[in-house]
């Protein structure tokens, strides 16, 4: 798999930009503090669909709670495969890398967080911001996290969501939020497609040479190892885009702007 740092600057970035192409009037970003808690959801978002490994970096940012949580996860996805699966689908022994590897589970994901939102408002997106936080710092500093409890981790997921609390509109866009999320998600699958495994972004649904757990690949000259060369340089792009786009933000500009000065 592409490896979590890249992951979650691939969510920030894509899920930021995405923020900033939808209208203000629909809950798109108008400040640098709403730009953080897109930024936030979407790092956290791109490791969601790893919480089906009790193993990976992820499934431990919460300690007991979220490696509980994995091995949930882990059980229905293998469980959910082994009922859908053609007779030329391998038996499923384990879950990982199937079920919340489908565009299926990134827009369930973005459903489920738009209806959090709706129904909860600003304390639903304090919530979800200080959950997909925990996921973000996981990944984006593997070292650092490794040397900290969960206990810190947690404590500082909490306090950033809890310092952000006065920036953010009482009434947070519900399908913002949930779009944060599902291109979160999405970035993630795509970084497993451009792996030697590929994934099964159609799962369950397309059935594609016999089987309905396909897994899809790029093409050979495009995969990538993980923490390889070309994995680097992804991370290396999404991190100059993020702070591209918080300097648009900053400025009082979005990316919608810059496209339009580009076309004229």
């Amino acid at each position: 798999m592409v490896m979590g740092p890249t992951h979650s600057m691939s969510g920030a970035a894509v899920g930021l930009a995405v923020a900033q192409l939808i209208p203000a009037s629909w809950g798109g970003v108008t400040s640098p503090a709403e730009a953080f808690v897109f930024a936030g959801i979407g790092a956290g978002a791109a490791l969601l669909p790893d919480l089906d490994s009790p193993q990976a970096t992820a499934s431990r940012s919460f300690g007991p709670a979220s490696i509980g949580l994995s091995h949930l996860v882990e059980n229905s996805a293998q469980a959910l495969v082994n009922v859908t699966r053609t007779p030329q689908d391998e038996y499923c022994g384990n879950g990982h890398r199937t079920a919340t590897h489908t565009i299926w589970f990134a827009i369930a994901a973005g459903l489920a967080c738009s209806a959090l939102v709706a129904i909860g408002g600003k304390t639903a997106t304090i919530a979800l911001l200080f959950f997909f936080l925990g996921l973000g710092l996981r990944g984006l500093f593997p070292s650092w996290s490794k040397q900290n409890d969960w206990l810190a981790i947690s404590a500082l997921s909490l306090g950033i969501a809890l310092a952000v609390w006065q920036f953010v509109p009482a009434s947070a866009s519900p399908a913002a939020i949930g779009c944060a999320v599902a291109v979160g998600v999405l970035t993630h699958i795509f970084g497993d497609w451009l792996t030697k495994a590929g994934v099964p972004m159609l799962g369950g649904v397309v059935t594609v040479n016999g089987k309905r757990w396909w897994d899809f690949g790029a093409p050979g000259a495009l995969r990538i190892s993980a923490n390889g060369t070309a994995d680097q340089f992804l991370l290396g792009l999404f991190t100059l885009m993020v702070g591209y786009e918080v300097f648009l933000i900053g400025s009082g500009r979005t990316i919608a702007d810059s496209l339009q000065a580009i076309g004229g």
